[in-house]
């Protein structure tokens, strides 16, 4: 979890009359049966231009922001795209014909957005989800005894960015795994619409630790979990397993009887919430572990 951030929130939080709706990836606004979530995308914190094209960043800039309607169990259905930047007419054909192909496969609506120059490429999409039928997820809705079930693998787009870092050229399971990063749709339609009982449930956008940690906060628990349990593809590293970000792939806190019902061979039972407060994978707490997390901030 990121201190700079965790400041910057906070600060957001005392600053808001009202600051209710804050505290998960996505606001839930029960009267209009929408979940609304934002995100930017910005040129050398979050993609190089050296390896990845403008369909292929339309394309997942796209995808991490529905992957966040996903996450809280919503459907997601419409988008305003915002692109910042040295903009030039082929750069901007591809961009859209990229971004008009990733909305159909997923059923988003593309509704307006804004075009804008500057000195680095941004992109900030915001994208509502309708939660009609769908229960909705919350950080706050773990509970001791709940099983941490966790859908896609972990570390491998940590793996895919080294690579391309080294070799702007490489093309395997890895770099395909960053640059254009599974989402989990149908293991969240699942979730929401099978789920009984309140579940907490994030994305692994930032890391599994991260998101654990999240978690961990917002609902006073602690996670004991089996490292031989997660799921990740051969060639990953430990750090990248449980600290590298961008893999998109679900981390869930639910009732025994929710993930019975559930009953999905692509949701992975990795541990258990506890009331201890701590993380421990392997009876080892995290904090004992050497960290090289993803840092937005930094």
């Amino acid at each position: 979890m990121q201190n700079k951030e965790l400041k910057f929130i906070e600060i957001i939080k005392n600053s808001l009359t009202d600051s209710s709706y804050l505290g998960d990836d996505c606001a839930h606004l029960k009267d209009f049966n929408l979940c609304v979530s934002a995100d930017s995308l910005v040129e050398g914190v979050h993609f190089d231009l050296s390896f990845i094209s403008p369909y292929a960043l339309a394309k997942k800039a796209l995808k991490v922001n529905i992957s966040d309607i996903l996450a809280s169990g919503a459907i997601p259905k419409y988008a305003l795209v915002c692109l910042c930047g040295k903009l030039d007419e082929d750069f901007t054909k591809e961009f859209y014909k990229s971004l008009n192909e990733c909305a159909l496969k997923y059923g988003v609506k593309i509704i307006g957005g804004d075009l804008t120059g500057g000195d680095k490429l941004t992109i900030s999409i915001t994208i509502m989800g309708d939660t009609k039928n769908r229960n909705i997820s919350s950080r706050k809705n773990a509970k001791e005894g709940y099983i941490l079930a966790l859908c896609g693998n972990f570390g491998s787009s940590a793996r895919g960015l080294k690579m391309l870092l080294e070799n702007p050229c490489a093309d395997n399971e890895f770099t395909r795994a960053h640059l254009d990063p599974k989402i989990q749709y149908r293991v969240s339609e699942l979730i929401s619409q099978k789920a009984l009982e309140p579940y907490a449930m994030m994305d692994s956008s930032d890391g599994l630790v991260n998101a654990l940690e999240w978690i961990k906060k917002s609902s006073n628990v602690g996670f004991e979990l089996s490292y031989d349990k997660i799921p990740k593809l051969n060639g990953v590293t430990r750090q990248e397993v449980l600290f590298g970000g961008e893999d998109y792939s679900l981390v869930c806190a639910i009732s025994k009887e929710d993930f019975k019902r559930i009953n999905s061979p692509e949701l992975i039972e990795a541990g258990i919430a506890n009331n201890s407060g701590e993380i421990l994978i392997d009876g080892k707490n995290i904090k004992e572990e050497k960290r090289e997390e993803f840092l937005h901030f930094d």
